[in-house]
């Protein structure tokens, strides 16, 4: 879609009023992502010495996915003329003249200011804090500074993806200690190779919508190096736990596993730099990602279960 396209439906959105469904609205939570935002959260809080009653972790839980879905809902709102111009995202519910920019502001904010209330109010109020920093940092800082402003966007504004674990750590804890830091340098490192490899097989949107991603302003090669580079930081990080000693051996060696194959796939990227071969290494290093991410996270919990069944004396 054109830019003079979307001008066109934004002016009858607004005329006639949003058309949308329930859908439409769920969507801009952008599920996905609040998917991922959830389990890491959740992760961080079961994970988190000590307890906390069930019914307060759900609702932790239910404000951290709120507050996921605020931000994803306000970047939308604010991202509506460079969704319309990409292809992955020319669908979103404003470009599509389905629901109008205020709307979605409006229920952005909405959901941002019950998300961090409720989360001080019924559990404590440093995990609301960093909650609404988190709303914060990713539909200012990184949504309406860095992303249009920099090709280091994805580095610096990776931060707001990386706070979920700590938030629900905190929520246990009332503290942000060594052990959370660590959950949110996993997430921190990763979401540089992670976003570069979608940019490299996906720059001809950034390009259109004039986006500086860093293939667009530095060119592929410089990109792949960046790529290989982060990865290699991000392999150790993920052993981390069992370095300071809050996940077991177990876990250190499956995840010194999993870092070394994902430096393998970020080789593959820097290799190979030519016709489809390089395009299908980047997809693949794109999809092996999220399952880094999930298989480090589901690790972290289950040698967490196994280490209090044995401590409790069921194993």
């Amino acid at each position: 879609m054109s830019l003079a396209d979307y001008q066109d439906r934004r002016l009858d959105a607004v005329a006639h009023g949003g058309q949308g469904d329930v859908g439409d609205y769920l969507a801009l939570l952008k599920p996905r992502v609040m998917s991922l935002v959830i389990f890491t959260a959740l992760v961080g809080l079961l994970i988190a010495p000590g307890g906390i009653h069930p019914v307060l972790g759900a609702v932790a839980i239910l404000c951290i996915a709120v507050g996921a879905g605020a931000s994803g809902a306000l970047n939308m709102w604010y991202d509506a003329d460079i969704d319309a111009v990409m292809s992955r995202t020319a669908r979103r519910p404003i470009p599509a003249g389905k629901v109008t920019p205020d709307e979605a502001l409006a229920f952005g904010l909405t959901l941002s200011a019950f998300s961090v209330l409720v989360l001080g109010l019924a559990v404590n109020w440093l995990a609301a804090g960093l909650l609404a920093f988190t709303i914060f940092f990713y539909a200012v800082v990184y949504t309406m500074w860095l992303k249009r402003s920099t090709p280091q966007n994805i580095v610096i504004g990776g931060a707001a993806g990386a706070f979920p674990p700590m938030i629900g750590w905190a929520a246990v804890t009332g503290t942000v200690t060594v052990e959370s830091i660590v959950l949110f340098l996993i997430i921190f490192m990763w979401t540089p190779p992670h976003f570069w490899a979608l940019s490299l097989f996906k720059r001809g949107d950034y390009e259109a919508a004039r986006v500086p991603m860093l293939p667009v302003v530095a060119g592929e090669d410089a990109t792949r190096t960046q790529i290989l580079v982060y990865s290699v930081l991000l392999a150790p990080i993920g052993v981390a736990p069992t370095l300071l000693g809050f996940a077991s051996l177990v876990y250190g060696v499956a995840a010194a596993v999993l870092g070394v194959a994902f430096v393998w796939y970020a080789w593959r990227v820097y290799a190979r730099r030519e016709g489809d071969a390089a395009r299908k290494a980047a997809v693949r290093l794109f999809a092996f990602s999220l399952v880094y991410l999930f298989l480090v996270f589901a690790l972290l919990l289950a040698d967490s279960v196994v280490a209090r069944l044995i401590a409790g004396g069921w194993l």
